[in-house]
């Protein structure tokens, strides 16, 4: 999750541009660009503050598409997903108990060697997730638009999350599977089980596949919701001409 001061969101930084109107008795009023847009007839009319509908929805499809690239660009890394705490893929809350016996055996390195290898194989899988965000983006309608501007602070992400994670998780689960077989996670998460049952009459199954996949993709949304609210925050960060015209001042 965000921290306190992340947490600002999309909608926030929509309700910065904003028109003033002062009237004959001095009282100044602020509308924001929702208002607008819901005064306009036209779906690409302007909206009295010299941005269309279309520029501000078109303005949400580039930021999401310059973060979601560069997450995927960052989390599809060496080190993308095993160097980062907050995201970094952990052994499973079930597993711990197996964990530290296994430690307190002076297997540690078995442990740790199967850490490593489901942060491997969600690195591998990540940076192949672009397709599948940019296909979303690009379906996004003028109405998504509009939802994402009338939500809380994380609409923008929540809206990925909604068209994307089905898919995601239908193509993420073989890659993750194929990836941890690669890195030879599967042989590592076997072996730190085996040993651990024949020193436990409880015996553990996991799925691995599945809770690396979930992992991979709580990181994967974890970091669009970070470069999005770079975009918002940083003028740095906006990098092309139409962002610097919806998320200026």
């Amino acid at each position: 999750m965000l921290s306190a001061a992340e947490a600002q969101g999309i909608k926030g930084l929509f309700n910065k541009i904003t028109k003033k109107d002062t009237t004959t008795t001095g009282t100044t009023n602020k509308t924001s660009i929702l208002d607008k847009i819901k005064s306009t007839t036209s779906g690409s009319g302007a909206t009295g503050n010299g941005l269309s509908t279309d520029q501000i929805v078109a303005g949400l499809k580039e930021a999401l598409r310059v973060g979601t690239d560069s997450t995927a660009k960052k989390l599809g890394a060496a080190n993308g997903f095993f160097a980062n705490a907050a995201i970094k893929i952990l052994m499973p809350p079930e597993a711990k108990k197996v964990e530290s016996k296994l430690r307190s055996l002076g297997m540690g390195k078995l442990v740790d060697n199967a850490i490593l290898s489901m942060n491997r194989a969600a690195e591998d899988a990540a940076s192949g997730v672009g397709t599948i965000f940019w296909n979303s983006i690009k379906s996004m309608s003028v109405s998504d638009g509009l939802g994402i501007l009338r939500g809380g602070d994380f609409a923008a992400t929540d809206y990925l999350k909604k068209t994307t994670t089905t898919q995601l998780t239908e193509q993420f689960r073989p890659v993750i599977e194929a990836s941890l077989k690669k890195v030879n996670a599967t042989q590592y998460w076997s072996t730190v089980f085996n040993t651990y049952n024949k020193f436990s009459a409880t015996k553990v199954n996991t799925d691995l596949t599945a809770y690396v996949t979930e992992r991979a993709l709580s990181g994967l949304f974890y970091n669009v919701g970070l470069e999005e609210q770079k975009i918002r925050k940083d003028p740095a960060a906006r990098v092309t001409d139409l962002l610097k015209n919806v998320f200026g001042k």
